[in-house]
């Protein structure tokens, strides 16, 4: 049996491509690779996440059924031969795009967005609570128990 977030069934099931062993083990290398975990981490993933995981290695083994030395590519985001150019974006080239999709909705693989209040409660006109001309502004309480 193959340790894989995706069953080879799996597979036929969201693609309708049959996929061998090998191949599978491939795209969960590739996987884990692209999110920075391991199968033997399964335990400690969300089940949210372990659905998209499955669902990313499915598409990257069924794309790998129809891929040609995708190990031996060059890293390139633009091809020309023959007065033919084609631009592949981000890692086009080692990840298929629904994959890629199926990537962008585990948890720990989205944007983080850090929301930062414009200005601080007190900080007055300056808004900057970290400029020093602020200081005035800002309040001030003792931290502990108030014994030195």
């Amino acid at each position: 049996m193959v340790e894989a977030w995706a069953t080879a069934q799996d597979v036929i099931d969201a693609t309708g491509v049959t996929v061998t062993d090998q191949q599978l083990v491939q795209a969960q290398a590739d996987i884990e690779i692209f999110t920075n975990r391991i199968y033997d981490d399964t335990s400690r993933i969300r089940t949210r996440d372990l659905y998209w995981l499955g669902r990313a290695v499915a598409r990257q083994a069924a794309w790998l059924a129809g891929q040609f030395g995708l190990e031996t590519r060059l890293d390139a985001t633009q091809i020309q031969q023959d007065q033919v150019s084609t631009t592949v974006q981000g890692d086009g080239l080692v990840l298929a795009p629904m994959a890629a999709r199926a990537l962008r909705r585990v948890s720990w693989m989205r944007s983080r967005t850090v929301h930062i209040r414009s200005a601080i409660e007190g900080a007055g006109p300056t808004g900057n609570a970290l400029s020093d001309a602020a200081d005035d502004h800002m309040f001030w309480t003792p931290t502990g128990n108030g014994s030195a």
